[in-house]
């Protein structure tokens, strides 16, 4: 199953396609965005010393890539050889990741609004489950890829030391909205931005629920650039994506002058354009955090 281009929907709709693969007896999802391809096994060389998650790497048309044993990361009796399975070859946060998985179905589209948020008592801080799709006779997961790949290499996520290294500003009078979905990025963005100064952070699970916070502000007579002087937005998140939040704000007038900063591991130059699409300013992959904070200045006098 090779991806291609044709695949993609237009930017804003609100809407994704999904990968579905097996584990066990359970059906899991990851956003065709981020799959380059899906492959038969192929010959895996072990490293010693290696993360327990890790399998080992592969030679894939020049480039070394790591291998995630997804029975490990979830953990599932090991019942999968080497040579069985599928590998999902996969690319965000500016990193190439091959997943050795059970099997792979088929692609399903579907809306944002139609993935619930997983109940923090089935979950818990730990989980890779970041949303639930529910489906006639059982329910699909989608995985936080990033999250998985941080917990086996923390060095790849956002690191609190390059904002450091930016120098102090006091900025904590300005007042910004994020739209993140992931309580561990949450946490992260708020100690980096208020080691950066930008103290002043208003944290929303999802664009439905950010959009919402804004139409509130202007119900009570205000004028939103007073209230807030900027949105960072993730784009994958249940019930409204980071594209669609944004493509809203532009289309009314009394919120279209929000600068907005699009913050995502789906930020490659083959996708920009969709961010461009729907009116960011400015786009940042993550774990770029110093970046974006540089952005964030440039927005914010």
């Amino acid at each position: 199953m090779q991806k291609h281009d044709g695949i993609l929907l237009e930017s804003g709709t609100n809407e994704l396609e999904i990968v579905e693969f097996q584990m066990g007896q359970n059906r899991y999802g990851i956003n065709v965005i981020k799959v380059k391809e899906i492959i038969l096994p192929i010959p895996i060389t072990t490293i010693p010393h290696a993360h327990p998650s890790i399998e080992g790497i592969i030679q894939l048309r020049g480039a070394v890539l790591p291998v995630v044993n997804m029975e490990r990361v979830m953990g599932l009796p090991e019942t999968l050889g080497k040579n069985e399975g599928k590998f999902i070859v996969a690319a965000f946060n500016k990193q190439e990741v091959v997943f050795h998985v059970h099997d792979v179905a088929q692609i399903h589209r579907v809306s944002w609004n139609q993935i619930e948020k997983p109940a923090d008592l089935y979950t818990g801080d730990a989980s890779q489950v970041i949303g639930v799709i529910k489906r006639e006779n059982d329910m699909l997961f989608l995985l936080d890829f990033e999250k998985i790949v941080v917990d086996i290499n923390p060095d790849s996520g956002i690191q609190l030391d390059e904002v450091k290294k930016l120098g102090k500003r006091e900025r904590s009078n300005k007042k910004i909205l994020v739209a993140e979905d992931s309580p561990m990025l949450r946490k992260l963005l708020s100690d980096t931005l208020t080691e950066a100064g930008y103290g002043n952070i208003e944290f929303f699970e999802n664009g439905k629920d950010a959009l919402e916070f804004l139409e509130t502000v202007l119900a009570d007579g205000k004028k939103v650039t007073e209230e807030i002087q900027l949105v960072i937005t993730d784009i994958e998140m249940p019930q409204m994506d980071g594209h669609h939040f944004t493509k809203r704000i532009r289309a009314n007038n009394e919120l279209a002058e929000l600068p907005v900063i699009i913050f995502s591991s789906l930020i490659t130059d083959e996708l920009k354009h969709k961010g461009i699409s729907v009116g960011a300013n400015d786009q940042v992959s993550k774990p770029e955090i110093a970046e974006l904070v540089l952005k964030i200045d440039q927005y914010i006098l």
